[in-house]
């Protein structure tokens, strides 16, 4: 299974249009190589390097598994968004200006072997609750984005 970007390489930065200093939409992904008993997808975005950790920037559940991009600024066909750390749904891009250092923004997908019974307001405890018995695979894409918060 696999997961990638072709707006970044992995291990490579995030480009700033999939920032907040840009215009903090979500990249282009493809997903191949999906196992044939995949029924469904599971997308977290989550920068492990936050406090606290790890902050949760994107939630896209029960993605067809015929799916095989994402266009940016868009969600999944057919996906459902869950709540992100900030309470919201929808794509949160990395925002360097709120912290210093390199933060390492995870793009996890998930291959389940069923469709989530959850609502648009389940959040990763739930979501991951729930797919924890059904999990056929996984694949991960990592971006980075340096911080330019200064210490006051």
């Amino acid at each position: 299974m696999f997961i990638n970007s072709p707006a970044f390489r992995d291990s490579s930065n995030v480009p700033t249009p999939h920032t907040c200093a840009g215009e903090n939409i979500s990249p282009p992904l493809e997903f191949r190589y999906l196992p044939p008993e995949t029924k469904s997808l599971v997308l977290v975005v989550e920068d492990r390097d936050a406090t606290p950790a790890p902050w949760i920037h994107w939630l896209v559940f029960n993605i067809p598994s015929t799916t095989t991009s994402v266009p940016p600024g868009h969600i999944p066909e057919g996906g459902t968004e869950g709540i992100a750390n900030g309470g919201t749904h929808g794509y949160e891009g990395p925002c360097p200006k709120y912290f210093s250092g390199t933060h390492h923004y995870h793009f996890q997908l998930f291959a389940l072997d069923t469709v989530l019974d959850l609502p648009a307001t389940a959040d990763k405890t739930q979501v991951a609750a729930n797919m924890h018995d059904h999990l056929i695979d996984s694949a991960t894409l990592v971006g980075s984005c340096e911080g330019t918060k200064t210490e006051a």
